[in-house]
């Protein structure tokens, strides 16, 4: 069989011609690889440069690597945080012409850690409980979607910083199966699986010194299915309400957009008797903020980070004279017009000040994060609004030579 790509870019191909797919990929030689971290994974998996992109490859056989790649383009499509697939090569053959196995490639997360590197050095039990946090809303939004996961795993994840929490993305679709909706019976089996895979994660972990000592692992393990559940819970419930307190839907909404998810349709009845109202959520789609502030502002960022960033925004709208208020009370700008005069005059000038070799892995959404954060503390200790420019200065100067070194991508 001649050597076939399969890309969901048309230029990706061309690109990817000049890898050694002649070669198994644990032969590749370094020059055509990049030093990143990576998890464990029982396939051979190495991160390489393809024109300006650093792509993972991951070598597996023909069947499941086609499967694999139109189950993470299926999420792709549905909006669920996975790894963007590229592409599949197949029919690859040595330089003796003896079969090798096919390739599935995906975009390298730019920013994200796997597990194990994150605990280079211990991880403090709080951190540990972000980390639960992340999987799973990860695991809940897999679920609303009809998505059956099959091998959930902190292993089969990556992280990325959000905003003082962390953001899960799955890496592993392989034993993936998607469905119109699943059954109480799939939901548990994953859950079940997860928190196996997790306490025996956490118990290697603890074998090699580097668990923190106060970690059970088996309560972590099983502390995944108390998050999801009420997690769950929260966003499928039914809610009866007295009859004419429609309020009361509001405000169910509201904690809903507050826990980063819209209801994008709902199931509303009344009684018989007419003394109550049945609401439903019947679709929650997750990303309600970052859906929100790409809206208003064109920015791209994780859910904690859009809704800080929002908060920010309406503190800097609320300042200006031409302010159009919601109610209408007050003519002036809109708040679209608003928001892009704020990214081109605060975010922007803001996060262009500290220097790209001192950034580390923090994208642009993270790092006005972490100087809102420094703002509030030093006007915290000065009892006053210290201002942005003197965050910037002091962080620039006194916290990020610290941090460099935590910064810094790890390497192998």
């Amino acid at each position: 069989m001649a050597l076939q790509i399969s890309a969901t870019n048309p230029e990706h191909p061309a690109l990817l011609l000049e890898l050694p797919w002649h070669l198994p990929l644990q032969e590749w030689p370094e020059k055509y690889l990049v030093p990143l971290p990576r998890g464990i994974s029982r396939h051979v998996v190495r991160y390489a440069r393809a024109g300006d992109e650093v792509i993972a490859v991951k070598e597996l056989a023909r069947r499941p690597a086609l499967r694999e790649y139109e189950l993470l383009r299926d999420l792709d499509r549905i909006g669920i945080p996975a790894v963007d697939p590229l592409a599949v090569v197949t029919g690859r053959a040595g330089t003796g012409g003896e079969p090798l196995e096919s390739v599935l490639i995906t975009r390298h997360l730019g920013g994200s850690m796997p597990y194990r590197s994150m605990f280079e050095t211990t991880l403090r039990p709080a951190t540990m409980h972000r980390l639960m946090d992340a999987l799973a809303v990860l695991l809940v939004r897999l679920h609303l979607a009809g998505f059956a996961w099959g091998d959930c795993s902190l292993s089969n994840t990556l992280f990325r910083r959000d905003a003082g929490a962390y953001a899960a993305y799955l890496v592993d679709a392989e034993t993936g199966e998607l469905h119109p909706e699943l059954s109480p019976g799939q939901r548990a089996y994953d859950l079940d699986l997860a928190r196996v895979n997790i306490s025996g994660e956490l118990l290697d972990l603890e074998a090699s010194g580097a668990l923190h000592p106060s970690v059970d692992p088996i309560e972590f393990g099983t502390e995944i299915c108390a998050r999801y559940e009420g997690l769950w819970r929260e966003l499928t419930r039914t809610s009866v309400y007295p009859a004419g307190k429609y309020h009361y839907i509001e405000r169910r909404i509201r904690r809903l957009n507050d826990l980063g998810f819209d209801v994008a349709e709902m199931q509303i009845e009344h009684a018989s008797n007419g003394d109550t109202v049945t609401f439903v959520p019947k679709v929650v789609d997750a990303g309600h903020h970052q859906r929100q502030l790409l809206r208003l502002t064109g920015l791209d960022a994780e859910e904690n980070q859009a809704r800080r960033l929002l908060n920010d925004l309406e503190s800097w709208m609320a300042t200006q004279d031409d302010y159009h208020t919601p109610d209408g009370a007050l003519p002036g700008a809109r708040p679209e017009v608003l928001a892009h005069r704020w990214v081109r005059e605060v975010f922007r000038p803001t996060v262009r000040a500290v220097p790209p070799g001192l950034r580390g892995t923090m994208d642009q959404a993270e790092i006005y994060h972490e100087l809102l954060e420094h703002r509030w503390y030093l006007s915290e200790r000065a009892q006053h609004d210290i201002g942005l420019d003197t965050a910037v200065e002091d962080y620039i100067r006194n916290i990020l030579p610290k941090a460099r070194e935590t910064l810094r991508p790890t390497t192998d």
